[in-house]
């Protein structure tokens, strides 16, 4: 059988298979159903400085092809996560984990990934300033080269960790903003985030969101992340974690062989829990059929062929 195991900024994963943020929660759910280790890791709930709300509801609306979702960055806030969350995930994850952190000033962000940092629990940060969903904040950061790479130097200057910056499709250049990025230190690019859309009630003749807009996620925007995943890999030189409308084994490869490391099931572990547990599973069979005996060779094999 060949090898499924891939290295992510020194971090070797047993499979590239990792649950997006804001899909998977803190796993606890999902760990009730089947066995979480063997996911190669998983990113956990969107983190902020202060524990938010989130948005008013309605918060979700389907699409053809996948859905909407205005949630908001629910979550209880950094302090508590240390506190509680990641203590009781050890009892059931016995992995590292993928700490995704937001913010809306570059402090928030400073602060909450020196916080993260510390925790032993944590592999690599992934530092969102992509989201759609709130105002002044998160996709602020992220559609400005300058933006990205101020948060990036920053937060680099307060932890060891890898850091890894999420990055918005909502923008002209995608590249600039990740090659930005590079320049300011960042050991990684994810992306891409949720595509900015809108749902209209036609009885009511208003939007459906409460927020009007969100951010739109689900198969159909898979074409839009490989081509951008596909475009950042050729102009860094750093790792990226690939993700957006992904379903299958067969999209794990397609999104290896445009560039990524390491990729993310987000809106699928919404539809069917078992998504995750099922594409590790498929991986070898999947990988056998187009001879592949070690997923980290075949990293970025669309742009030389066999």
């Amino acid at each position: 059988m060949g090898s499924t195991s891939v290295i992510l900024s020194g971090w070797e994963l047993d499979n590239p298979v990792i649950p997006a943020s804001g899909t998977f929660g803190y796993g606890k759910e999902f760990a009730a159903l089947y066995d979480i280790n063997c996911l190669g890791s998983f990113s956990f709930k969107g983190t902020t400085r202060e524990a938010r709300f989130g948005n008013p509801t309605p918060r979700i609306a389907e699409c053809p092809a996948g859905m909407l979702n205005s949630v908001g960055l629910q979550n209880p806030g950094v302090e508590h996560v240390l506190a509680h969350e990641l203590p009781e995930m050890a009892t059931y994850f016995h992995k590292k984990v993928i700490a995704n952190v937001s913010g809306f000033s570059v402090e928030d962000y400073v602060y909450a990934c020196e916080k993260l940092g510390k925790s032993e629990q944590v592999g690599l940060l992934e530092v969102n300033v992509s989201c759609p969903n709130v105002h002044h904040g998160g996709m602020t950061f992220g559609t400005s080269p300058e933006a990205a790479a101020e948060v990036t130097r920053a937060v680099k200057a307060v932890t060891d960790k890898p850091v890894y910056i999420k990055l918005t499709p909502n923008v002209t250049d995608v590249v600039s903003i990740a090659k930005a990025c590079e320049e300011a230190g960042a050991d990684g690019i994810s992306l891409i985030n949720t595509l900015l859309g809108m749902r209209i009630d036609l009885k009511t003749r208003r939007p459906v969101l409460a927020q009007r807009m969100g951010g739109y996620s689900g198969p159909g925007i898979f074409p839009v992340a490989l081509r951008m995943v596909y475009q950042v890999y050729e102009a860094v030189k750093i790792p990226i974690i690939g993700m957006g409308g992904v379903r299958t084994a067969e999209d794990v490869l397609e999104m290896l062989f445009a560039g990524a490391t390491a990729v993310q099931i987000g809106a699928a572990n919404l539809t069917d829990p078992y998504v995750c547990r099922d594409i590790v599973e498929a991986l070898p069979r999947v990988m056998e059929q187009y001879g592949i005996e070690n997923l980290q060779d075949s990293i970025g094999e669309a742009h030389h062929g066999k």
